[in-house]
């Protein structure tokens, strides 16, 4: 008879200091994504769709409860300013890069003709830096968010002037109404294609039993 490998849990693994950091974002307070408080900070977040948008019935019968929802629609993270040139402030607390993230991705959803803003929640967890992309990638690879997935598009910025030769970002053809992305080169794929491969996605995507961490801890994978 064989005997089972037992592994000793080791809370310093960087699995489990990853979902420890998914795990305190997914039961952070959920809020009105077009009403954040102004708060200073870097971290992650998860945006939260529980409208009536026909394409995106699935998710929103797992957001049914706007106080717990269970299945984010996108999943991104803000760093210190400066992170990508080396040269990151100092005090990443004193920067408020999660905050105006969540206010950029506000105004791209007022801006958009068929969604609304009021139908969207947020949570966000500060944390430091060095564990962000941790925390991001392990809830995107467990909640596999439409917007990061199937219609993207959705974090991207203007590329400004002389850069719009680029094919238009598949979500501001599903939901048109950012300016930026009506100067760059349109895509052959119609809206109504986009809304549909995003609802059979929707059909097909398995969601989570739990939107919890606390069962991954541990593991020896």
């Amino acid at each position: 008879m064989s005997t089972a490998q037992v592994f000793p849990f080791n809370p310093l693994d960087k699995k489990n200091l990853g979902a420890s950091v998914a795990e305190a974002l997914v039961t952070s307070t959920a809020h009105l994504l077009g009403n954040v408080p102004t708060f200073s900070g870097v971290g992650v977040y998860a945006i939260y769709y529980c409208g009536n948008f026909k394409p995106y019935k699935r998710i929103s019968e797992q957001n049914a409860d706007r106080n717990q929802p269970r299945a984010p629609i996108y999943v991104g993270k803000a760093v210190p300013a400066g992170t990508r040139k080396g040269n990151a402030i100092s005090d990443p607390l004193q920067s408020r890069s999660l905050f105006n993230r969540l206010s950029e991705h506000a105004e791209s959803i007022r801006s958009a003709k068929n969604i609304e803003i009021v139908d969207f929640t947020c949570r966000y967890l500060i944390v430091d830096e060095i564990w962000i992309p941790l925390g991001e990638s392990l809830m995107i690879a467990k909640f596999a968010p439409l917007w990061n997935t199937i219609v993207e598009g959705f974090g991207n910025h203007d590329p400004g002037s002389g850069r719009y030769q680029g094919l238009r970002p598949r979500w501001d053809v599903a939901h048109p109404g950012r300016t930026w992305a009506l100067k760059c080169k349109q895509r052959e794929e119609s809206a109504a294609d986009i809304l549909r491969d995003a609802a059979s996605y929707l059909e097909n995507i398995v969601f989570p039993a739990s939107p919890h961490f606390t069962g991954t801890l541990g593991s020896a994978d």
